[in-house]
């Protein structure tokens, strides 16, 4: 008898509310995003799964960066930079890195729409045409044995309102 595969933890973390802007990458939070995201940080502090294994992994976008250093503060983690969550990146791509590297550690990734919401979706559906809204610095918890399409389990979605 094979035992079972460890079932892994990801938190997909929209960043919080960004001022309009140009260049795109170079847009900040908004202090209403800065405050939503403090509160999701707190929530997240409190979630017991999150565990001593968790690493933190955002996009480079500076909104991305900006909401990442706010979670890692209060989680007392480092950000690492993730060069394939920006807005425009394959969702398959990031599938892969998950197969790669999310068996033995928990991850939580902060990025855009519309990756947060395909990638979440495609992880629970399975299915390339479905997509999953995401409010500002809302954040989807999903477990799995296998990260691929449709292998995971969505256990919570949480927004800054359903915390404050």
């Amino acid at each position: 008898m094979t035992e079972p595969s460890p079932i892994g933890n990801v938190w997909i973390m929209r960043h919080g509310e960004a001022a309009p802007g140009y260049p795109d990458h170079a847009r900040r939070l908004t202090a209403r995003g800065e405050r939503d995201v403090a509160r999701m940080a707190e929530w997240m502090a409190a979630q017991p799964s999150a565990g001593e294994r968790l690493r933190l992994g955002a996009s480079p976008f500076t909104r991305a960066q900006q909401t990442a250093a706010i979670v890692a503060e209060r989680l007392g983690l480092e950000v690492e930079t993730l060069e394939k969550i920006t807005p425009d990146d394959s969702v398959e791509s990031v599938i892969d890195w998950l197969q790669d590297k999310a068996q033995a550690t928990s991850w939580l990734l902060v990025s855009h729409m519309p990756l947060v919401g395909d990638l979440t979706a495609r992880l629970v559906e399975g299915d390339r045409r479905a997509s999953l809204g995401f409010a500002p610095a809302a954040i989807a918890s999903l477990e799995a044995e296998v990260w691929a399409a449709g292998c995971a389990r969505l256990k919570g979605f949480t927004t800054p309102g359903d915390v404050g």
